[in-house]
C-alpha cells in the first residue's frame, strides 16, 4: 500500500505499532502548510498556534528558505567538519555579526547545543577560572527546561523528566527562577556558570523580574563567573526582539540557539559566544557529524537574513502587543505571562489547560499545547492581525 492510498486512521495506527510511545499525538494527520496554516489528510484547516515549539518563527514553507534548501540540495548536503564547505564560514560570520558575538560553534538539536555548552563551560572553569579538576559547579533555575539529554534532566525540576533514568550527572545546583539573592548564595570559587532561559517556556512562558538578567550578569562579571543564556525557544524574534537578552542589555558569554535558526525546516542549533570561551575547545576535543553540515548552513544563512532586517521582531512586539491584549480580556484567564508572540495563558481553577482544551481547540480548527497547566500560544510570526483575532476568538468559544 502507497502511503497516498493510507486513511488518518491507518496512519496513527502505523505510529501505534511501529513508533515508539515519546508523545501522544493529536488525532490529527498533517499534510502540508504555508504562513500560519496547516491542512490534514482529511482536507481540514488549521490555524497553527503552535509553532513548532517555537521553530516555526517564519511560517511554513517561507519562500526564502525552501529556495535556500532547494538550491544547496543540487549542490552538497553533507561533508563533515573533516573538510571546509563554502557555507560553513559565511553562516558562522553572519550569525556572529548578527547576535553581536564572536565565535559559532554550530549542531543539530537545542539539547545537545546545551550539552555543548555545559561541556564548554566546564572546560573553561578548569583551565582558565582555575576550578580543582572535578569539582566544576553549574548553578541553574528551578522549572528550567534545557532538553531530554541525561546530562540534561540531571537537573530538571520535573519528575517526570527524571523517573526512571538515573543515575544522573552531578555537578548542577538549582536556585528559585528570578531570585537573585538565591542566586547570589549559591554561587562559590567553584562556580563554572550560571545557565538559564531568559524566559521559561516550558514553566509557563514566564518572564523574570525586571533587572534580574541584568544582575546575573553583574553577578557573573563580579564573581569571574560564566553566564550561558538558553535562547533556543525565546531566542530569534519570537520575544520581540533578536536575542530575548536585548529586552534588559546584555549578552551572555555563551547563548544557546536552535529550532528557528533553520525555520524548522531541519536540525539546526549552535552555541554562539565570546571567542576566549569557546576557543578552549580544540580539535579533538568536541565534533559533531552532521553539526555545520552544507544544506542546514544554507538554510541558516537565509534565517538571519530574514531576520537582518528586522521585520520579524518588529511583528512579534506589535502583534504580540494584540494577542496579549486579546487574550487579557477573556473570561476564565487569569494572567497571560510573555512577551513578543509568546504567552502562557493561565486558567482558573474551573477551566484547568488541560488535554480537554486543547482537544476542542483542534475540533475547532486551532492547535495549541497545553504544558505545565497552562495553555503556550506560538503563531508563527507571520500570522496577521486578523488571524490572531480568529484563534483567539475560537480559545473564547472553548472556554465559555
Amino acid at each position: 500500500m502507497t502511503v497516498d492510498a493510507l486513511s488518518a486512521q491507518d496512519h496513527m495506527d502505523l505510529a501505534a505499532r511501529w513508533g515508539a510511545h515519546d508523545y501522544v499525538p493529536f488525532p490529527v494527520v498533517l499534510t502540508h502548510g504555508e504562513g500560519a496554516w496547516v491542512n490534514d489528510l482529511e482536507g481540514r484547516r488549521y490555524l497553527d498556534f503552535h509553532g513548532g515549539y517555537s521553530a516555526v518563527n517564519f511560517g511554513h514553507q517561507h519562500p526564502d528558505l525552501i529556495a535556500a534548501a532547494k538550491a544547496q540540495l543540487d549542490r552538497l548536503t553533507l561533508s563533515t567538519r573533516a573538510f571546509h564547505h563554502d557555507q560553513y564560514g559565511p553562516f558562522c560570520r553572519e550569525l556572529a555579526e548578527l547576535t553581536g558575538t564572536e565565535m559559532v560553534l554550530p549542531s543539530n538539536s537545542g539539547g545537545e547545543a546545551v550539552d555543548t555548552a555545559v561541556k564548554i563551560a566546564r572546560k573553561w572553569a578548569y583551565q582558565v577560572k582555575g576550578v580543582p579538576d572535578g569539582a566544576a559547579e553549574i548553578i541553574v533555575a528551578g522549572a528550567n527546561f534545557h532538553g531530554r539529554t541525561t546530562t540534561i534532566v540531571s537537573f530538571s525540576t520535573h519528575p517526570n523528566h527524571q523517573a526512571g533514568f538515573g543515575p544522573f550527572t552531578p555537578g548542577f545546583k538549582v536556585v528559585p527562577f528570578g531570585d537573585i539573592e538565591a542566586l547570589r548564595s549559591a554561587v562559590n570559587e567553584n562556580t563554572a556558570a550560571v545557565l538559564l532561559e531568559p524566559i521559561q517556556g516550558e514553566a509557563g512562558v514566564v518572564v523574570p523580574p525586571k533587572g534580574y538578567l541584568a544582575e546575573v550578569r553583574e553577578l557573573c562579571d563580579e564573581t569571574n563567573t560564566l553566564f550561558v543564556a538558553d535562547e533556543v525557544q525565546c531566542g530569534l524574534a519570537r520575544a520581540g526582539t533578536t536575542l530575548a537578552l536585548d529586552h534588559e542589555g546584555v549578552r551572555a558569554d555563551m547563548t544557546t540557539l536552535g529550532k528557528s535558526l533553520s525555520g524548522g525546516l531541519l536540525p539546526l542549533s549552535a552555541v554562539i559566544g565570546r571567542a576566549d570561551v569557546l576557543g578552549v575547545i580544540t580539535p579533538g576535543d568536541h565534533g559533531s557529524t552532521f553539526g555545520g553540515n552544507p544544506l542546514a548552513c544554507a538554510v541558516g544563512r537565509a534565517t538571519v537574513r530574514l531576520l537582518a532586517t528586522g521585520e520579524f521582531q518588529e511583528r512579534s512586539r506589535e502583534l504580540g502587543a494584540h494577542l496579549h491584549s486579546r487574550l487579557n480580556e477573556l473570561d476564565g484567564v487569569t494572567e497571560v505571562r510573555g512577551r513578543g508572540l509568546w504567552a502562557g495563558v493561565q486558567l482558573d481553577e474551573e477551566r484547568v489547560a488541560d488535554r480537554r482544551v486543547t482537544e476542542a481547540l483542534a475540533e475547532r480548527g486551532l492547535l495549541c499545547k497545553e504544558a505545565k497547566g497552562h495553555l503556550r500560544v506560538a503563531p508563527p510570526l507571520v500570522v496577521t492581525h486578523e488571524e490572531i483575532d480568529l484563534g483567539v476568538d475560537m480559545i473564547a468559544d472553548v472556554l465559555a
